[in-house]
């Protein structure tokens, strides 16, 4: 039996339908990536889910008792004395926040109890100690405290709105994990990356229908492409058949004289079908103007050091930044990446160290929280204040139809920006961003909300723009497609620069010692004396001696161990990932996730104890090559 089922289901916000006879079943072990662009009505579709909204006409059918969770894009912490406490609060007073029951919030101490374990292990594993103010808490924060809520009352459905939006990295892959451990998930992202490693089925929200494809993004990309093809040749056809039906009817006598009474009936349903037909959304249009080069050199910095609370952000941080680099800021929140973009822009001086700007920079600075934008200013005056006309480049539009460019309609041009959701203002910032001339753009996060046909077309430009570019993101796709370097901040202030983007700086970044390295690898000489702080002659693989015959056996088996692990676990991972794998029926499904984890426990053991083993055969030999020198004449 499916969790829940829409069936012809009908929603309609103002005089555009959301819902049109949309169709959608979940099933368990499913989780879905619910895709569309913005305005569409992504959001309303887990409100539905979630029974917060009722549909107009349709039907809803949900399993009696389904457990369900849902984090909105911004979810609100009541104002408690800490974090804890707050999302106490608001397990009890927002129902689709948490699927904790009745008895576990309000129960018995041994429920409680377990209800508050669980949430402070959550909390523990974003990164959060539960003490915190929730006054105080950044986007970031509030966005791991309410995963950590959802998570932790064991859904058996997980609903998610734009849940990596303000995480960095660690906090996406940590994620990422706990999604994978999910009964079912329906999950609303622009995080392509994302949806590869978690989604089973990618389900497209488009004029009102919901269309499902098998697999992950990656797989729904390949397929699209053919689809849209198909319907563009489609609609062709149909306006060629039309038009050329409305050439007969106009001869009027001969369609009078024919009496083909049924080719008229026809022509009637064709202008009926026409005008209800809902055109596919456009594209935005982008176009950057980088105005006058700037000088070969952007920017030097040079010993740049700087702290915050007593926080080193920056240490020592030397580089220079040439005309036409697309430089990638990577690094956990609050480690300083919008610091050191104001740095290196000059409006924030060092603490220590020297930076020195390029001649003629012209900036545009696109801000994580679209602090610029006037809330009470309308769309036409937040791009063109003053003025009903903008250049760009040799060109020069009216204001309303640059507002078209971006997908804003006409009349919407004097509605104020307060009105705006999430992604209509990213598109609006974007166009007053790209309405001046820069030859020095600077981007903090501009990958929030925006829906994936746009984030697309802005990679386009961003990769044929011939300026400089400042990139804060953690948007890993958005990275690879887009940066040729990156600057990677790597704890304690210290910076270093890697060459291309993400996936070029996990190649080239130093490993971490056990979990990152395979069999076969040699471990560092070191390793053990950096674990313990002792020099090597005092490690405990020095006073355990020599390696025994049965200890030897099993090094030289654990590699082949490990291999055949890693294969079982890839192999589980596919098979959970087929689109048919739903209908196997709960309990293998359950025995699979059951499977997968104990994979992942035993292989966390025998690397453990891999690199144990192998650490005190590395000190045996050493130990017997220092006896050979020392009998060496």
């Amino acid at each position: 039996m499916p969790l829940l089922t829409l069936r012809d289901a009908h929603l309609t916000f103002g005089d555009r339908p959301l819902l049109d006879g949309a169709q959608l079943m979940i099933r368990s072990g499913e989780r879905l990536g619910l895709i569309g662009r913005n305005g569409t009505g992504k959001s309303t579709v887990l409100r539905i889910i979630a029974d917060v909204l009722a549909l107009e006409e349709g039907e809803f059918e949900r399993r009696a008792g389904l457990r369900i969770a849902m984090v909105e894009q911004e979810p609100v912490l009541p104002a408690e004395a800490d974090l804890k406490a707050s999302l106490l609060e608001r397990a009890r007073t927002v129902p689709h926040s948490c699927a904790f029951t009745a008895e576990q919030l309000h129960g018995a101490d041994r429920d409680r109890w377990h209800m508050e374990s669980r949430l402070a292990q959550f909390l523990h594993r974003f990164a959060l100690t539960g003490t915190e103010s929730p006054q105080g808490c950044s986007g970031g924060e509030c966005k791991r405290a309410a995963l950590a809520l959802a998570l932790a009352s064991e859904p058996q459905l997980l609903l998610l709105d734009e849940p990596t939006n303000h995480l960095d990295i660690d906090g996406i892959r940590t994620l990422e994990e706990q999604v994978l451990k999910a009964p079912a998930a329906v999950i609303v992202t622009h995080d392509r990356a994302f949806l590869d490693a978690t989604a089973t089925r990618i389900v497209e929200l488009d004029r009102g229908c919901l269309r499902s494809y098998p697999g992950n993004f990656s797989a729904y990309e390949a397929r699209r492409d053919g689809q849209i093809a198909a319907e563009d040749l489609a609609r062709r056809r149909f306006e060629k058949f039309w038009q050329q039906e409305e050439v007969w009817i106009r001869k009027g006598v001969e369609a009078r004289r024919t009496r083909n009474e049924g080719r008229v009936r026809r022509l009637e349903r064709l202008r009926e079908a026409r005008a209800e037909r809902r055109d596919r959304l456009g594209n935005i249009k982008l176009a950057l103007d980088p105005g006058e080069r700037s000088g070969r050199l952007v920017a030097e910095l040079t010993g740049v050091g700087h702290a915050f609370s007593g926080k080193p952000l920056i240490e020592a941080l030397s580089t220079r930044i040439m005309r036409g680099d697309r430089v990638g800021l990577i690094g956990p929140n609050g480690a300083g990446k919008s610091t050191l973009i104001r740095i290196i822009l000059g409006e924030l001086a060092p603490g220590r160290g020297s930076i020195r700007l390029g001649t003629n920079l012209k900036v545009a600075y696109f801000d994580q929280m679209r602090e610029r934008l006037d809330p009470e200013a309308t769309l036409a005056d937040a791009i063109s204040p003053g003025s009903d006309w903008i250049a760009i480049g040799e060109e020069r539009k009216h204001v309303i139809t640059y507002l078209g460019d971006f997908l804003f309609p006409a009349h919407r041009a004097k509605s104020p920006v307060r009105m705006l959701s999430g992604g209509e203002r990213n598109r609006l910032f974007l166009a007053r961003l790209f309405a001046r001339p820069a030859n020095l753009l600077v981007l903090d996060e501009p990958t929030n909300d925006l829906d994936i046909e746009s984030l697309e077309l802005l990679e386009q430009r961003l990769q044929d723009y011939p300026g400089t570019l400042l990139l804060v993101s953690h948007d890993r796709r958005f990275l690879d497609n887009v940066a040729t370097q990156t600057l990677v901040a790597e704890g304690d202030g210290l910076w270093r620069a890697y060459v291309g983007g993400y996936t070029d700086w996990l190649r080239q970044r130093p490993q971490p010692a056990a979990a990152s390295r395979r069999p076969g690898d040699t471990p560092p000489a070191s390793a053990a004396a950096q674990d313990t702080g002792s020099p090597p002659a005092q490690t405990s693989s020095a006073k355990r001696g020599r390696l025994g015959y049965l200890e030897g056996r099993e090094l030289s088996a654990l590699p082949g161990q490990i291999e055949a692990l890693e294969q079982e676990q890839a192999q589980l991972s596919a098979r959970m990932s087929d689109p048919a794998y739903h209908a196997r029926g709960a309990e293998p499904i359950r025995a699979d996730m059951r499977r997968l984890e104990g994979i992942e426990a035993e292989l966390a053991a025998k690397y453990a104890r891999w690199e144990a083993l192998e650490a005190r055969a590395a000190a045996q030999a050493g130990a017997a090559a220092s006896a050979l020198c020392g009998r060496t004449p």
